[in-house]
């Protein structure tokens, strides 16, 4: 049995905080805090034009600590974003990456044409830059566009990340690496895919941690085949969203501290010296939903995933609510809202729900024997290896 390890990103800065850039090179680990760093509320602490000359993760920090309780408030910031603030402050103090400039920061959320989108650009003292893409906040909008990827490419974001990379490979020179964190990690593959021949030239590497994949057709385009070597996908053995739709890199599987979908969060990700610590496979529960999912939405055309999609989005926003918080406060009123909102629908958008969510049913009842006999063999390769 493989031992399990506790240390996450937080400890690493600890064991490789007091080394810079130049004095140990950029590794898998630094890509995924460069990830998390693209969660931050950095309007108005990073200049929107990319360049040399930002402000440092120091002095991003200090800006941080200004903030009392109060203002914390009055901002709404979530336990989470304080969370990434304080892992924020803790980077800051260290040699490797105090001095790290920040520059280019974009915020895009328009319900309208339903995007959520952000980036920031990170100028390394060796000369290098990484380029974040920020991943799905809590927004209903944001999820709704994730969602929307099961049956349109480009998105919004996407189209945006491949402007946001052009425009920073102009105003950046040095090498590239580009990366995010769930469909951050999309939005770097996208947008390396699809960059100009010079920018993606000087691309590197591109990182995505626990993202979704895409569709076949897109994954055939030549700029997929350009990066091959170059592109680098980590996935929790529990992986769920990173296990969406197709790769057209072969996935490294790292080890979680945390349970089921739980295993996203990029803090409970092992980690051992420079490197993640990895295992052979992913869960038989993994697998499990990978296939069911897969399944489902290969029995629909993308017409039958766009009206799925849209009646079930409608649903929810039926309740009022902006954010998957808010569904947690003035639970019986939500409950009692979306039940008239489904009573609303008409005929055939009902009829339409209610089967589709039977196909999903039926997929996960026939994909439970599969799953069963997955456990049966490993018990009998159990008896036989003792």
């Amino acid at each position: 049995m493989q031992q399990t390890y506790r240390s996450n990103i937080e400890d690493y800065l600890l064991w490789r905080g007091d080394l810079t850039f130049r004095e140990r090179p950029f590794n898998p680990v630094d890509n995924l805090i460069f990830s998390v760093f693209a969660y931050l509320p950095l309007d108005d602490l990073v200049p929107s034009e990319a360049g040399h000359r930002g402000p440092t993760i120091k002095d991003v920090a200090e800006e941080f600590a200004k903030l009392d309780g109060v203002e914390i408030k009055r901002r709404g910031y979530s336990e989470r974003i304080l969370q990434h603030i304080g892992f924020f402050k803790t980077a800051a103090e260290t040699r490797r990456f105090a001095e790290v400039r920040l520059s280019g920061f974009k915020n895009k959320f328009d319900k309208d044409v339903e995007t959520q989108f952000a980036a920031v650009s990170f100028s390394l003292e060796d000369g290098s830059h990484y380029v974040a893409f920020r991943g799905t906040d809590a927004t209903v909008i944001g999820w709704k566009e994730d969602f929307n990827m099961s049956f349109m490419t480009p998105v919004p974001a996407q189209k945006l990340a491949v402007e946001y990379l052009e425009t920073a490979a102009k105003a950046l020179r040095g090498k590239l690496r580009v990366g995010g964190h769930s469909k951050g990690g999309n939005l770097a593959v996208y947008a390396a895919a699809f960059s100009s021949w010079w920018t993606q030239r000087r691309i590197t590497a591109v990182y995505n941690n626990d993202g979704p994949g895409f569709d076949q057709a897109t994954i055939a385009k030549e700029g997929f085949r350009a990066l091959q070597g170059r592109l680098f996908a980590y996935v929790p053995q529990s992986s769920i969203i990173g296990m969406l739709l197709e790769h057209s890199e072969s996935y490294t599987i790292v080890q979680s501290t945390q349970k089921g979908i739980a295993q996203h969060d990029p803090y409970s990700w092992t980690v051992l010296g420079t490197s993640f610590v990895c295992v052979d496979t992913v869960t038989d529960t993994s697998r499990f939903i990978d296939k069911t999912l897969k399944e489902w939405l290969g029995a629909l055309g993308p017409a039958e995933r766009q009206r799925f999609v849209d009646a079930l989005f409608d649903i929810l926003e039926a309740t009022d609510i902006t954010s998957f918080s808010e569904l947690s406060t003035n639970w019986f009123q939500r409950a009692r809202s979306m039940g008239e909102a489904i009573s609303s629908l008409d005929n055939e958008s009902r009829t339409m729900l209610i089967k589709t969510l039977g196909l999903l049913f039926d997929t996960v009842k026939g994909n439970l024997k599969v799953l069963l006999s997955w456990e049966l063999d490993r018990e009998q390769l159990k008896k036989v290896t003792k």
